[in-house]
């Protein structure tokens, strides 16, 4: 499955456009190597997303064409939630 696929089912990043341009601007990895947002994932993988001051590091854990929002999060477990604090003056 398509990354950018990946990261709307799943509601991580809610539309396929917004993932794509995440991906392309080299703010997700998986396993560790920048991706395109064609990269393909598979039940295994660890995804390390960057939003802004928040790192959300997840590990594949089921993947679907199509799912409802309740069933959503059964397609990934979250290994890391991270926030970098900005410094203010």
């Amino acid at each position: 499955m398509r990354l950018d696929k990946f990261l709307k089912i799943s509601r991580i990043i809610k539309r396929r456009s917004v993932a794509k341009e995440v991906a392309d601007k080299g703010r997700i990895q998986i396993n560790g190597k920048l991706a395109k947002s064609s990269s393909d994932v598979k039940v295994g993988d660890i995804l390390k997303v960057q939003f802004g001051n928040k790192t959300l590091e997840v590990k594949i854990t089921e993947l679907h064409e199509s799912t409802k929002k309740e069933d959503a999060q059964k397609m990934y477990e979250i290994i890391s939630e991270n926030r970098t604090e900005t410094l203010e003056k």
